[in-house]
């Protein structure tokens, strides 16, 4: 397995990365914006929906910030697998709107991977620390 990996930020102005999410059996490929102001990862609700999970079995309620401050949040778990490394389990603020992005941030995404940002090269880098 890849210990680092460079990406571009290809046609975005910010860095987004594919990935691919699991809940329980159901795979999804989505592309998901690394964003390092942000606290959680942020999931849609219709990313999580097309997954299979059910908003009511979610108990977990997860209080967001900034201007998604008024989206209803509830706690949920997946496995993501960036192309090249082993697949991690990320936890996710599952949004009661699918008009927000999906947003990889500090807990937990920045925990499992080092990123470094080269801005003036419209690319990022990609380590893990748990590639064994």
């Amino acid at each position: 397995m890849t210990k680092k990996r460079r990406f571009s930020f290809q046609q975005h102005e910010l860095p987004y990365i594919s990935l691919m999410l699991t809940y329980q059996t159901t795979s999804l490929q989505v592309e998901a914006m690394l964003d390092s102001g942000s606290t959680i990862n942020v999931l849609p609700y219709d990313i999580g929906q097309r997954l299979g999970a059910t908003w009511e079995n979610q108990t977990t309620t997860v209080q967001l910030a900034g201007n998604l401050r008024a989206v209803e949040a509830r706690g949920i778990l997946l496995k993501a697998t960036i192309d090249g490394f082993l697949p991690v389990s990320l936890a996710f603020a599952w949004a009661k709107s699918s008009n927000v992005p999906l947003i990889l941030g500090h807990a937990n995404f920045f925990m499992e991977f080092d990123v470094c940002f080269y801005r003036a090269d419209n690319a990022f880098e990609i380590s893990s620390r748990n590639q064994d």
